[in-house]
């Protein structure tokens, strides 16, 4: 029935301690994931100077990441399948350190755009490969557990980001500073590996009760009895396409925080220090979303909290651009935060129960999906802040609520997975 979790139908088990120990090797990974490239971030001033380029230059260099991500995140699906989930996500990470590494050598823009195209590449990879462990993980708890463990990777970009400012402040070489990082990073990724899931990516879903693709779990599953086909079919394709509007929705409004916060405040006349809070309460709110929403998706489930978050988000943010001032622009940022923290979370797990695709398809698809709503975000944002001003661009955010209220009727509404 529409609207029932399945933690309101049936008692949910008492996990063991493989899942227990798997659930934090997982979330490690997750930390890791997030300090990798948010080491790099505040030496952005210092590479720039180093380089003596503008900053239409050195934007055009650090978008190689984002193109990079865009470009081999397809390949993710094929690496799972071939290596499996584990070694993906962990030695994963070690090897996109190793790509930081060239950073602090790098003669030219060109050439640091290229190191950022290496280490975007890499990390789409890993994004995909641990969020398909996590939901390993997931379906062996039967329970949300995914959105914690996004929420601690956002705790690792803090770190990260930490770990920088302290390397920038302290005036440490940047060879010195990535170094440490690598070297720290890659050891608590190869602990971590040790205490994964062993065994085929589908070997938890094989434990699923016969009766888990009913029409409660997913709005396209088939017949339970053809639940283990991993075939391309139509209905499949569509819903990956609605699925990735999702997804893209997710993307608009976490770079409208990132990318856009400090600017529209700006425009309103903060002072620096207080511009930068739109990015902080953003980021904050979306963190406590995260990491309190696995709970609430249990209780509620993920349609109903994934239209709740785009009404939320909508109305506050709304309310910031009717009336404009400061406060009321650090409340609406942290109300779409809060809003959308679970959207992308239900979406890759929706697309990895999607029946009709073969294993690890559809949440490599969506995360795809995903990072190129990253990269034609700010240039929408961008494009009708041009033509009209910054606080009509900001009104993506609310279409992007409307939209995700009209179309998380997809979502898969049982969280085990």
């Amino acid at each position: 029935m529409i609207g029932k979790t399945m933690s309101a139908t049936t008692p949910t088990p008492t996990p063991t301690r493989q899942a227990r120990l798997a659930r934090t090797a997982v979330a490690t990974l997750f930390l890791t994931n997030g300090a990798v490239f948010f080491n790099i971030v505040p030496r952005y001033p210092q590479i720039k100077a180093d380089l003596g380029v503008s900053n239409a230059v050195f934007g055009a260099a650090v978008a190689g990441y984002s193109i990079g991500a865009l470009l081999a995140g397809l390949l993710a699906g094929a690496a799972i399948r071939r290596f499996d989930s584990a070694r993906v996500a962990s030695f994963g990470i070690v090897i996109t350190t190793l790509a930081t590494l060239a950073i602090p050598f790098v003669p030219h823009w060109v050439a640091f755009g290229a190191a950022l195209f290496a280490v975007g590449a890499l990390d789409a990879i890993v994004d995909v490969a641990q969020n398909a462990h996590g939901l390993r993980v997931q379906r062996l708890y039967r329970r949300s557990i995914l959105n914690s463990l996004h929420g601690v990777w956002s705790i690792g970009a803090v770190l990260g980001g930490l770990m920088g400012s302290a390397a920038a402040g302290l005036r440490l070489p940047l060879a010195v500073h990535l170094g440490i990082s690598a070297i720290l990073l890659s050891l608590v990724a190869l602990v971590a590996y040790r205490f994964l899931l062993p065994g085929p990516e589908d070997a938890e879903r094989a434990t699923e009760a016969p009766d888990m693709t009913a029409a409660d779990a997913h709005p396209a599953a088939p017949p339970a009895r053809q639940a283990g086909l991993r075939s391309f079919t139509g209905p499949a394709v569509r819903m990956l396409a609605v699925l990735g509007v999702l997804a893209a929705c997710g993307a608009l409004v976490e770079d409208a925080g990132a990318s856009w916060g400090a600017l529209y405040l700006s425009g309103l006349h903060a002072d620096a220090a207080t511009a930068g809070l739109a990015v902080v309460a953003f980021q904050a709110a979306m963190t406590v979303g995260r990491l309190s929403g696995d709970r609430v998706v249990d209780r509620f489930g993920q349609r109903m909290v994934a239209r709740a978050g785009g009404i939320l988000a909508a109305a506050g943010m709304g309310a910031a651009l009717a009336v404009p001032s400061v406060g009321a622009a650090l409340a609406g940022f942290a109300l779409a935060g809060l809003g959308f923290a679970t959207l992308v979370p239900a979406a890759m797990h929706t697309a990895d129960e999607l029946p009709g695709l073969p294993s690890g398809t559809g949440l490599t698809i969506v995360s795809w999906l995903l990072r190129g709503g990253f990269l034609l975000s700010p240039l929408l944002v961008g494009f009708v802040a041009d033509l009209t001003s910054l606080r009509v661009g900001l009104l993506s955010v609310v279409l992007a609520g409307a939209v995700t209220v009209v179309l998380a009727r997809v979502l898969v509404n049982r969280t085990a997975g």
